[in-house]
This record gives structure tokens, sequence and C-alpha cells, in this order.
């Protein structure tokens, strides 16, 4: 039988390559080739172990006739088209926790270095200046550090900052009561955040949802005299607005390892008072780098030599015998997951999925895997069907399994409730045909629907002549509707609208929308 022949595309630790040749891989290591070099060469190998240099793009891939699995060393996988590499029917993964330590620890290192304005002092006394009293730090004992995000990497800030007996709050909408204690932190508002909290450290994925979540507005909300942590992303900060306020005194400090655009060579922040920076080193220790090193090799060598699926991006774990019957119901478990987590709103502490009918049969597993991907995704953009049911177990999410072998009015139904501060919201869709995924039920209201592309959901109450003025709103907007579903809990009462449109609604027309008389809620959902 032939090996797996793996290239190692990019510098890495040396223990990688002795991994894939343990576990029964050829392994070349060639680095630092240009994209012609790679894509004359890689039409050879099986695998492709990568850091962030090496960039797999289409072109790179469609050369790429035995490519099986692209290992990313690290977390982001921007460098790699993963939409292409799906429909060339290439695994992508990544190793999401290996520098979760190391980015905490950069963070509190940045912590103290506010807090004593050590790397001024280090220029300045190496100048030879000895300016012993121009420069008056403050203690972090007894100080409030309010974390912007408390999933894996805040959690372990925390952990840090409670050692040097800070005070720990934290913003973050997922986090849920009983995690917070097992933390030993305060649960706040961002406002309460804001207001109370001397250090401030961001440990959030950049979404729609945290894009310059420091914008100059919440900026101007923080305690006078704040410092500012940010080892996460680029673009959670209004950059310019934090430049003004360090400038004014307001912000006491700021230490940034990333910005919104990088390589950062020239930016607006830079030369601005009691301000640090580092050249995104969060993850930039030995230890990290043999970590994460270590974790692709051997996630990539179970992959081909056993099949095993570890910390896929475009892949769910499944054997092939389970395939063919659970892959449209993944299909149906992901959209309502997506659909409900799109929906609701705050904290989401408790989930069901309840398998009815036929689905009661199959293997429940990847289908709450499913389930769990879609909903995680409103807050990780790298979330999947791998490591979904780690992300909600560290958000402290629990999430519980029915089987019911009756049939209701559908020979088999999946159905999706979550626990919201306003009580359980949930979703039920069927297979048509056992292969076409239909939504048949949105908060208690039944409708019948394809979840697909982009949608638009409205709560309205049941009038005549509602449907005409929303058509109307569209049509004067240029946006064509796809489908047009309708749903009500009664004549005149409560009408649920879910219709499909051929391009991303503007926020203009949302709100335009919300405008319309009987409409209770808007929100553009996408899939």
């Amino acid at each position: 039988m032939t090996k797996p022949k793996v290239l190692i595309s990019d510098k890495m630790d040396p223990n990688a390559a002795r991994i894939f040749e343990e576990r029964g891989c050829e392994v070349d290591v060639i680095t630092g080739e240009t994209p012609e070099e790679l894509k004359a060469r890689i039409g050879e190998y099986d695998g492709l172990a990568i850091r962030s240099s090496t960039k797999v793009t289409a072109d790179i891939l469609d050369a790429a006739d035995n490519l099986k699995v692209i290992g990313r060393a690290g977390i982001g996988v921007d460098n790699v088209d993963i939409p292409h590499a799906s429909g060339k029917g290439v695994v992508v993964m990544n190793t999401p926790f290996g520098n979760s330590i190391t980015t905490a620890e950069h963070a509190i290192a940045m912590i103290m270095a506010l807090a004593r304005q050590i790397p001024e002092a280090n220029t300045r006394t190496q100048a030879g200046e000895w300016p012993k009293s121009a420069f008056m730090g403050v203690e972090v004992t007894g100080k409030t550090l309010g974390l912007i995000g408390a999933g894996n990497i805040g959690s372990i800030v925390a952990a840090r900052a409670q050692g040097l007996r800070m005070k720990v709050i934290a913003f973050d909408p997922f986090l849920t009561p009983d995690r917070a204690v097992e933390l030993g932190i305060e649960k706040v508002t961002l406002d309460e955040l804001l207001a109370r909290a001397d250090f401030i450290t961001l440990h959030t994925p950049l979404t729609d949802d945290t894009r310059n979540i420091l914008s100059r507005e919440n900026l101007a909300k923080t305690k006078e005299g704040v410092r500012i942590v940010n080892c996460a992303r680029g673009g959670l900060i209004d950059e310019a607005a934090l430049k003004d306020m360090l400038e004014s005194g307001h912000v006491a400090g700021a230490a940034l390892d990333v910005f919104a655009q990088e390589p950062a060579k020239d930016n607006v922040l830079f030369g601005a008072p009691n301000f640090i920076c580092t050249p995104h080193l969060g993850a930039s220790t030995t230890e990290a780098q043999v970590n994460v090193a270590l974790q692709v090799a051997e996630q990539m060598a179970d992959y081909l030599v056993n099949g095993g699926v570890t910390n896929a991006l475009n892949m769910p774990s499944l054997s092939a015998e389970e395939a063919p019957k659970l892959r449209p119901y993944m299909a149906l478990a992901e959209n309502l997951g997506s659909l409900v987590g799109q929906l609701a709103h705050g904290n989401l502490p408790k989930i069901s999925v309840e398998l009815e009918g036929d689905a009661a049969e199959l293997n429940p597993k990847p289908i709450t895997a499913a389930v769990l991907a879609g909903l995680m995704a409103r807050y990780s953009q790298s979330v999947n069907m791998v490591n979904a049911p780690y992300l909600a177990k560290e958000r402290g999410i629990e999430v519980r399994e029915i089987r019911n072998t009756r049939e209701g009015a559908y020979n088999t139904l999946v159905r999706v409730t979550v626990a919201t501060d306003s009580g359980d919201r949930s979703v039920a869709g069927t297979l048509f045909g056992s292969s076409a995924p239909r939504l048949v039920e949105i908060f208690g209201i039944g409708i019948e629907a394809e979840l697909a592309g982009n949608m638009l959901y409205i709560v309205n109450d049941d009038t005549p002549g509602f449907i005409g003025r929303i058509g109307t709103l569209l049509g004067d907007s240029g946006i064509n509707i796809g489908t047009f579903n309708l749903g009500r809990r009664q004549t005149g009462g409560e009408a649920v609208l879910l219709l499909s449109v051929d391009q991303p609604i503007p926020q203009q027309v949302i709100d335009q929308a919300c405008q319309v008389p009987g409409v209770r809620t808007v929100k553009a959902v996408a899939f």
C-alpha cells in the first residue's frame, strides 16, 4: 500500500515531520516557494501542511489533483480558499486551541507593560536619560479588569488576572450565569463594563456584531484613565477615536497586538502618547508553535491513514455507512440552528434537539453537532460540526437530545428549541422526498419555507394589504423576491412572513420595513 505523501510548505517545528513519518506518511519539507513553484509541485501530494505564509488559492487547488487535506498550524485560515477546497473535496483543518495560553499571557504582559510604562522607560533609560521621576505607574492589585469576551482565551486571562488579585468583570452575551460563577467573574452589560473597568481587554472574534465594539461613542463611556488591551482581532476598536482619547488623556494607555490593516506599516496610532504595540505576536512563543505544529501533524496523519476527522472546517465527523442518510438531516439541522441563532436574542443557556418519527431512528450526534454549528456561527467565524459541541460546552450551554419515535403531522421531524430570557423559542423542519430540507414551524407558527440564501423575516399584524406594502417597498428598492412564505397564529393575529431575495438587504431597506404599519419585527437572515 502506497504511503500518503505530505508537503510541509511553511516553517514549522521539525517534530511535525517526525510525527507524519511515525504515523505512516511520507513527508517533504520545502518552504519559501513561489506560488508558481508550489503549483507545479502540489499535484503529487495527498496533504499540505501550512502556517500563514502559503496562500492556497483556487489556482493552487486546481493543480492539486491528489490533495485530500490541508492542515493549518494555527487558527486563521484566511490564506485558504475554503469554498473552492470544499468543491474539490479537500478537507481543511486548523488547530484552534493550540495557542490559547500564549495569547492570554501576551494580554497579561500588555497589561503589566501599560501599568508601569515599561517600553518607554526602557527606551529612555537606554538613551542615557535615567528618567526615574518621569514615570509613575499604577498597581494592578485591586483594579477592575473588564473582559469583552469570556470564551477560551478570555477565561484564561481571567484566571491569570485573579492571580494578580484583580477583580474581573465580563461582557459576553453567550456567558451563562453558571459559567460566570465557575470562572469567579461577574457578568455585566457592556455599558457597565465601560463605566467600571480600570483595564479593558478584548477576546472576541471580529463579526458584524463586534466590529468597532469600542467605537468613539463607547470609548467616551469608559472610566477616566482606563487602559485598553487588544490581542484578539483588528477592527474591534475605532483606531482614530482611540488616538484622540489617548491624546486627551481620557484613555491613560493602550496596547495593541492587532490592527484593522495588517501588516501595519503605517497606522494612525503610531506616535500616540502611552501607546504600546507589537506585530501580531499573540501566538508567537516556542511552546505555541510546537503545539500547533504537532497537533496539525497528528490530525492530518489520522485523516490520511485512518480516515479520522478532527477540527475540520468544512466536513463533519461521519462514518461511510451513516453519511448517505444523515447528510440531508444535517443540512436541515444546521439551517434550523442558524435560523434560531440569528433570530433569538441574548443568552441561550439551554438548547434541545428533538428527533421525531424516522429521524429518531438515526444517530443523533451528527445532527446535534450540525444544529450547534449553525447556532454557534452567531459569534465564531470558524465554527464547524467538529468543534461546535466543544464551543457550546465552553460557553456553558446545556445541550439535550430527545428522541420520539411517534409520528405527528410529518413522518420525520427535527425540532430545535432554545431557552432565552423571554422564554423558549422553537423552530422545526422536515425533509420532502427524503432529501429536501424544509422549515415547517417557527416560534409556534406553522410556515413552509426553504431556508437558502438571503432572506427577510418579518413578524406583523395579520391585516389586509400588508403583503402588498412589503412587496412594493422591496420592488421600489430594486430587490427581487424569490419566494414568499406566510404563516399566522390566527385570523387578524400575529403573522410571520419569510421571503427570499436575490441579494443582501441593505440596512436602509430594513429600517424602512420597520416603519410599515403593522410591522412588529424585521430581521435579515442568511444561509
